[in-house]
């Protein structure tokens, strides 16, 4: 195994330096990712990104179901809800070890879970931890014996099972982050069916198969994930054989692989919103009017049809409608209507404004995002807005906009994909989660009928009543605009022919154990 690895290494770096004539290793995965991850510790990133390569790695207590969202049983074998929904108990696999061959146990549930949520714990500066929020209602872990965990809730939390299931919950081993302290992003170990191999920067981060995994080894060797942010480069290597298999491809690249024997083509709807966080705190943005102004001003239609090549439908408010229970489509898009948007602007005092306008290269569900600004630019411009694009790297885009625009922008592009109704509108719309607080609501928009509503659903377990929670939640968002709502993206992939057992997952997780490359 490890001389097939050192090969792989080699191989990738020729491909690199020789991309017409790149071969790929046989029984090796080359995944031609779309950025640089930021670290390889699961509760320390916020990135699918970073995500997809994760999934392969760690395991959670929990899973999503193979091409749903439905939580199955992975490290757990099975679990009990007490009946007032906040006590859950998780009776463990005895079978499972950790890639450094420590044992996995209770205590690493705990371990895991009490250094991202427990200030005073010995580990906890190995973080920051921004997707905490996930575990807020987490009142304490408790390891009851070797093979029983027991999660002790504030309060019924209805997500608590989907999130376990999401990145955020997967489970570290204690010795790992105890050897390697802040550095453990860049030595991961988990029980995944890939243990970690090597990470050479903005080059490759190799995996090799775990053939320990408790669930079946996988057949494919090892995985090679290479960062290439440029779309069209990532296309350029996909047809010159420098990787096996590509996601997020640009709607330019996906019809010349269609027509094509030699490559197989994936589409996959699920819960994406694509959208402009919007400065509600200071600037033109502070007034509603112009906010609505903007949703009206932007062609989503052309964005959709044109600029995406229909990868993408339009979207309506902050609640994606893949979520078809909290998303029943009574609030309608903002139609296109410069007229409408003019009006408002006029009445706003706002015309001739100039806005500071933050685009990433690429990144996450982000689509087409400088081809899309300048789309939008344009049809600011028609209106009487002045938007200036700066354009910014993935992961430092990311470091400008989270810690909040004050100061620095009137609006921003962003894309989520989410495991629950719960995750975006919590983490990124509550007066709580603004970013001096440690959340994503970088535009500070504030509604205490809205973080009303949003504690309410986190806190209903019935599908049905959580349903209409978050249908008042959209139509109250979708009137305040404090973001211009634009597009519900299909996740896509292509792969060579000879990759079988690929699937896209409506998580927009990357799960390749059950792949094999011919």
């Amino acid at each position: 195994m490890r001389n097939l690895v050192a090969a792989a290494f080699a191989l990738c770096a020729m491909a690199l330096a020789l991309p017409a004539l790149a071969q790929t290793p046989p029984n090796v995965l080359i995944v031609g990712q779309i950025a640089e991850p930021k670290s390889l510790d699961p509760q320390a990133v916020t990135a699918t990104n970073d995500f997809r390569i994760l999934m392969n790695v760690y395991d959670g207590l929990v899973r999503f179901k193979q091409g749903t969202l439905e939580v199955e049983p992975a490290l757990a074998k099975s679990w009990d809800i007490s009946d007032d929904g906040t006590t859950y108990t998780f009776h463990l696999r005895d079978d499972v070890t950790f890639q450094d061959d420590t044992p996995f146990d209770a205590e690493a549930v705990k371990f895991t879970f009490d250094r991202m949520l427990k200030d005073d714990h010995p580990f906890h500066d190995t973080g920051p931890f921004p997707l905490a929020f996930f575990f807020s209602q987490v009142d304490e872990v408790t390891a009851k014996d070797a093979q029983t965990v027991v999660f002790k809730l504030k309060e019924p939390f209805a997500p608590f099972l989907s999130n376990l299931a999401y990145p955020t919950g997967l489970i570290v081993s204690p010795a790992a982050v105890k050897e390697y302290g802040q550095d453990f992003g860049r030595h991961p170990v988990g029980t995944g069916a890939f243990k970690f191999e090597g990470w050479d920067p903005n080059s490759k981060v190799v995996v090799s198969r775990n053939d320990d995994y408790w669930d079946g080894a996988p057949q494919i060797e090892a995985v090679v994930f290479r960062p290439i942010a440029d779309a069209n480069t990532r296309v350029a290597e996909m047809l010159s054989g420098g990787i096996d298999l590509m996601v997020e491809v640009p709607p330019d690249g996906l019809g010349q692989f269609r027509d094509d024997a030699n490559y197989k083509v994936y589409e996959e709807a699920g819960p994406h919103l694509w959208f402009l966080i919007l400065n509600t705190k200071e600037g033109p943005f502070s007034d509603k009017r112009v906010r609505q102004a903007v949703n009206y001003a932007i062609d989503k239609k052309a964005l959709t049809e044109d600029v995406l090549q229909g990868t993408a439908t339009i979207a309506d408010g902050p609640i994606p409608a893949a979520f078809e229970w909290a998303n029943d489509g009574s609030v309608e898009p903002y139609p296109y209507d410069p007229e409408k948007a003019k009006e408002l602007i006029r009445a706003a005092g706002a015309e001739g404004k100039t806005l500071t306008f933050y685009v990433p290269e690429g990144g996450s569900g982000m689509l087409d995002p400088v081809a899309m600004a300048t789309a939008i630019q344009a049809d600011l411009k028609k209106v009487g807005l002045d938007a200036r694009i700066q354009t910014y790297e993935w992961n430092t885009y990311l470091a400008n906009v989270n810690p909040g625009l004050q100061g620095k922008a009137d609006m921003a592009e962003m894309a989520w994909m989410t495991n629950d109704p719960d995750t975006l509108p919590f983490l990124a719309l509550r007066t709580e989660a603004m970013p001096d607080k440690g959340g994503f609501n970088s535009g500070y928009y504030s509604n205490p009928e809205v973080d009303k509503l949003l504690d309410e659903a986190r806190r209903t377990t019935d599908q049905k009543k959580r349903g209409e929670l978050y249908g008042q939640v959209q139509q109250i968002v979708h009137d305040d605009a404090p973001w211009a709502f634009v597009a519900n993206w299909k996740q896509n992939a292509v792969s060579t022919a000879g990759v079988q057992g690929f699937e896209l997952e409506p998580s927009f997780l990357l799960v390749l154990k059950d792949v094999t490359k011919g």
